[in-house]
């Protein structure tokens, strides 16, 4: 989802203590996503489910992730996507005709034991839907983690709260961001440590990543209307795949010969019924709004009440999770957990 620009933009890696006392503008959506596509069963590709057979791996992500957020000193805001542009009803419509092909081919290979296809197949067939948004939105409450719900799309938002100074940087994986004109932006945060290299047999560390977007116009010798260009031609959320044979770099140089979105359409040939001043318009002058970031309470007994009664989580885990919470200052001054021990 959202543009490609890795092969043009060097980050800086950081340790997620790099972030204490840092408040970010977390993509709720694409973080919670995230994990219904990677937490799964390696053999069979299922998600987590509780006692009942609800879908559990979406609570379990945010949990531990979020927690590890907050006994590192960070201080995650997460932002919820609202009405989408009408432009985006193409790729909403293309994405469930891809998750629902790739529910049939994970079915194929769960049978024929293909292990590598039944990771793949079973991410792609991942989807959230609104009572798991409504649920992470409970989960974070209790945690005592502001969300807020943005107009539109959560990354135009979130670039929005750091544009001004109301948190200190976006968290995404998508490079939207930059596009809606984030200053910071923070890559991996919620997918840190050992990961698999996609079909190979060999395992990467992931770590957080810093990308600036004053150091990344400099780098690459454009202004933030050529960036936003540059994405177009890539592809978007708005016109997937881009300018047929057009990659980053061509993309890149075709901006930089020709200037103005005027100018590099003369260069190309424009497959998309949406025109592309109106993609360029919108990441320009996306919907957000000013809002306050309202404060939460710590509530550890709700917590354990959700993911324990509710969904057959272990006590024993999430309760360790919520004392190293509080041993490093997370909820301070809010609930305390003396009580919570003892019941």
């Amino acid at each position: 989802m959202g543009v490609s620009l890795t092969e043009l933009i060097i980050t800086k890696q950081i340790g997620i203590e790099d972030l204490a006392g840092k408040k970010l503008a977390i993509d709720a959506q694409n973080t919670i996503y995230q994990f219904l596509s990677i937490i799964r069963d390696r053999f069979t590709g299922e998600p987590l489910r509780d006692s009942k057979g609800r879908v559990t791996s979406h609570l379990s992500g945010l949990f531990y992730r979020t927690a590890k957020l907050l006994e590192n000193g960070a201080e995650p805001v997460f932002v919820f996507d609202g009405k989408p542009p009408a432009f985006k009803k193409t790729t909403t419509e293309a994405r469930s005709r891809i998750r629902e092909e790739a529910r049939k081919k994970w079915k194929e290979a769960v049978k024929k034991k293909d292990i590598e296809a039944v990771r793949r197949y079973s991410q792609q067939a991942a989807k959230l839907t609104p009572e798991m948004v409504e649920e992470s939105k409970r989960l974070l409450s209790f945690m005592g983690v502001p969300s807020i719900q943005a107009p539109s799309e959560a990354e135009a938002q979130a670039a929005f709260l750091t544009k001004n100074n109301q948190v200190w940087g976006a968290g995404s994986q998508d490079w939207d961001s930059l596009m809606f004109g984030a200053p910071r932006l923070v890559r991996n945060l919620t997918i840190t440590g050992r990961r698999k290299v996609p079909r190979k047999e060999k395992y990467i560390e992931v770590k957080p990543e810093l990308v600036e977007l004053e150091k990344v116009l400099k780098g690459l010798g454009i202004s933030q209307d050529q960036l936003i260009i540059l994405g177009i031609l890539v592809g978007t959320d708005y016109n997937p795949g881009g300018v047929k044979g057009i990659g980053p770099k061509t993309a890149l140089k075709l901006v930089k010969e020709n200037k103005t979105l005027e100018g590099v359409l003369k260069q190309v040939e424009w497959g998309f019924k949406i025109p592309a001043q109106e993609i360029l318009d919108f990441f320009k002058n996306p919907p957000v709004e000013k809002t306050e970031i309202k404060s939460e309470k710590f509530q550890p007994e709700r917590v354990k009440e959700l993911l324990c009664e509710e969904h057959s989580f272990s006590g024993e885990r999430i309760g360790s999770a919520l004392e190293r919470m509080e041993k490093s200052g997370a909820g301070k001054g809010q609930a305390k957990l003396e009580s919570f021990f003892r019941k």
